[in-house]
Parts: C-alpha cells; sequence; structure tokens
C-alpha cells in the first residue's frame, strides 16, 4: 500500500463515503422520476412513430443513467474494500504510488497518471467503429 497518513487516509475515506451516497441519492431520485413517467404517458394517446421513437429513446436514457451510476457505486465499494484491507492507493499496472492530490481529485483511481496516460493511449480507439 502508498504510504499515507491516518489524515489523508481520512479524507479519501469520507470523500468515497460522500461519493457514495451521493450516487444512491441520485439513483433513488432517478428511479423515481422513471417510475412516475409510463411508456405510455411518454408516448400519449396518439401511435404516432415519432413519438413512441422519443418516449423509447427517453426509457433508454434513463435506463443508461441508472447504470452508469450503478457502476460507479460499485468502483466505490470496492476502493473502500482495498482501503480498509490497506491494499490501497499503488498503481496496477507499474505498481507505484498513484498519489494523493490524484486520489483526492479521483478516489477510485487504480492507475498513476502515467499509467493512465498510456492505457488511454493504447485503447482509445477500441470501442470506436469503423466503416
Amino acid at each position: 500500500m502508498a504510504q499515507f497518513t491516518d489524515e489523508e487516509l481520512g479524507q479519501l475515506k469520507a470523500r468515497l463515503q460522500k461519493r457514495y451516497l451521493e450516487l444512491r441519492e441520485e439513483v433513488r431520485g432517478e428511479l423515481e422520476r422513471s417510475g412516475d413517467q409510463r411508456y405510455v404517458d411518454l408516448a400519449g394517446s396518439v401511435a404516432d412513430p415519432g413519438d413512441d421513437s422519443v418516449a423509447d429513446m427517453l426509457l433508454d436514457l434513463n435506463a443508461a443513467i441508472v447504470d452508469r451510476q450503478v457502476r460507479e457505486m460499485r468502483e466505490v465499494e470496492t476502493t473502500l474494500k482495498r482501503l480498509a484491507e490497506l491494499d490501497f492507493g499503488d498503481c496496477i499496472e507499474c505498481g507505484g504510488e498513484i498519489g494523493f492530490d490524484r486520489l483526492m481529485a479521483y478516489p477510485t483511481a487504480q492507475r498513476c497518471i502515467r499509467c493512465q496516460e498510456f492505457h488511454e493511449k493504447t485503447y482509445s480507439r477500441e470501442n470506436s467503429p469503423t466503416l
């Protein structure tokens, strides 16, 4: 584990817990809003193909937002577990220390800046469609 003071670890843990609670409230709010919006209400009583497609898009967008938030909640949970087990702050690529400032900015970071930049350059085109 990277060498952090007790105060730094406390700050990181508090930041992670705060983010987890924020995400939980966002998911709850999004699910409550989506529960209020029935497909029929979104599309209206007239079966118009344009209205149907907009309703489908809105429902898909809500699902995508919740999915992203849930994935981030899982990352925060995993990071809190690593923090509790004192397996926190080391880069998964090079094994070097990630750094307190980077972790305060992005508490679930798993790579140091150098390795993250290399990872992004290497895999940036992975999901890009080509003709």
